[in-house]
C-alpha cells in the first residue's frame, strides 16, 4: 500500500484554527494547542450566553412594563393577571415597547383592560 503524507491537511486545520482565533490576545491566537483550547472556552460560553440573553430581556421587558404600569396606577403582577383573564395576547416585548415609546397607547391598553 502507498504511504501518505498528511502535512496539508494537518497544515490547513491548523490554518483554521488559527484563523478562527484571530484577534484574541497572547498566545491563543499564534499557538495551535492554546488557540483550540480557547475556541472550545468561547464555543461554551457563546453556547450559554445565547440562553442567558433571552433570559435578561425578558427580564428587561418586566422593568419597562412595571415601570408603566405604576405609572398607571397598577402593578406588574395585576396587569399580567388581567391581561390572562381578558384573554389579551400581547407579549411582553410588545407591552415594553408600548410602556416605554407610547405611554399613551399604553394607558389606552390598560383603560380598555379595566372596563
Amino acid at each position: 500500500m502507498a504511504r501518505v503524507k498528511r502535512g496539508t491537511l494537518k497544515n490547513k486545520r491548523r490554518k483554521n484554527i488559527l484563523a478562527q482565533t484571530k484577534g484574541y490576545r497572547f498566545d491563543r491566537s499564534t499557538k495551535e494547542r492554546v488557540a483550540h483550547e480557547a475556541i472550545r472556552h468561547a464555543g461554551a460560553h457563546a453556547y450559554r450566553h445565547r440562553k442567558q440573553k433571552k433570559r435578561e430581556f425578558r427580564n428587561l421587558w418586566t422593568l419597562r412594563i412595571n415601570a408603566g404600569a405604576r405609572e398607571q396606577g397598577m402593578s406588574y403582577s395585576k396587569l399580567i393577571g388581567t391581561m390572562k383573564k381578558a384573554k389579551v395576547v400581547l407579549d411582553r416585548k410588545v407591552l415594553s415597547e408600548l410602556a416605554m415609546n407610547h405611554p399613551e397607547v399604553f394607558a389606552r391598553v390598560l383603560a380598555n383592560l379595566s372596563k
